[in-house]
Formats: C-alpha cells, sequence, structure tokens
C-alpha cells in the first residue's frame, strides 16, 4: 500500500514538473509575441507617417476645381 502512495506522488511530481515547462515556454512566447507586437506597431506607425507625408504632397499639387460640367 505504501508503494502505492509513493508511485502516485511520484507521478503527481512529474505531471507538475512538465506543467511548470509548459508555462515556462508559454511565457517565453507570449514574451517574444509581445516583443515582435511592438516593432510592428513601430512599423506600422513608421509607415502611416510616410502615406501622410506623401499624401500631403501629392494632395497640394491636385487644384480644386470646378469639373467643366458646372
Amino acid at each position: 500500500m505504501a508503494n502505492s502512495g509513493t508511485d502516485r506522488l511520484d507521478e503527481l511530481e512529474i505531471i507538475v514538473a512538465h506543467q511548470a515547462r509548459t508555462i515556462e515556454d508559454l511565457n517565453e512566447t507570449v514574451i517574444r509575441q509581445g516583443r515582435e507586437i511592438e516593432r510592428l506597431e513601430r512599423l506600422v506607425e513608421a509607415m502611416v507617417k510616410r502615406f501622410q507625408a506623401v499624401e500631403e504632397q501629392v494632395l497640394s499639387d491636385i487644384p480644386v476645381t470646378k469639373p467643366p460640367h458646372w
């Protein structure tokens, strides 16, 4: 009977060790993804600024006039 309790405790310790490793792996993944999201957000922000600058240049060159049929 004591052997069964020891086996059960060993099995629980193994399960806890696997779960701890899984949690560490997931944490590393979340951290890595957070960094990647921050990088992509900076990239998108830079692209938006560049697009707005180009848009301002293009829009300022187009005269605002009524179409000929008005």
